[in-house]
């Protein structure tokens, strides 16, 4: 009966051993998805058309987006975070004067720090570089072009509240570049930047 006890009790802790490794790792799951609402906030600050006057200037509209992100933490405090949305319109203005529409996609991937992973309150850093496909250009009733591509760098500051063990409260701003030459007839007549500003609101769920 000793040795039935002693086995059995063997039996548990070894259990234990491989059942709390097993719970810790769903307790830390890598992996976050966020859904957020981004306010795109353009800096407009694009050069002077064909050099002329500083009020001729090529402007591009603000919008409100969905925004969906997936993050892999390699660690507690350090986290890569894909950011994904569909192609967005915008409208194009010259002193105020909506001369055309394009569409861009702007897919960013950021590398994170998290200052306090373990608590409610989860503020963050983070560094990356956006890569933006520019399309369906009616731009001065089609005489105008823009770049197809665009590179740029990112920077972006956050947190997140956690409500409970996988869902979480999350506010971000990012700063984006995006820019593009604009040509007409073989010309280039101006350099688009937008350099937008992305504000954003949302909730994510750790798995």
């Amino acid at each position: 009966m000793k040795k039935i006890v002693t086995i059995a009790a063997a039996a548990a802790a070894l259990t234990s051993a491989f059942a709390a490794p097993a719970f810790a790792q769903e307790a830390q799951s890598p992996w976050l998805v966020r859904v957020r609402a981004v306010n795109i906030s353009p800096d407009n600050k694009s050069d002077p058309v064909g050099g002329t006057g500083a009020s001729d200037r090529l402007t591009v509209s603000s919008k409100t987006i969905p925004e969906i992100d997936i993050s892999y933490f390699f660690t507690p405090n350090i986290a890569t975070e894909l950011i994904l949305t569909y192609p967005q319109k915008h409208d194009v203005r010259l002193d105020g004067q909506n001369i055309g529409t394009f569409k861009h996609l702007p897919p960013t991937l950021l590398l994170q720090y998290h200052f306090t992973p373990e608590s409610r309150f989860s503020p963050y850093i983070g560094a990356g570089i956006n890569y933006t496909r520019i399309s369906n250009v009616d731009v001065l009733g089609g005489s105008a072009q823009l770049d197809n591509h665009s590179f740029g760098g990112a920077l972006q500051a956050g947190f997140d509240v956690k409500i409970d063990k996988h869902w979480l409260v999350n506010f971000d701003i990012k700063k984006v570049q995006i820019r593009s030459d604009v040509m007409v007839g073989g010309t280039k007549i101006s350099t688009v930047k937008i350099d937008p500003w992305l504000i954003g609101v949302g909730v994510g769920y750790r798995f």
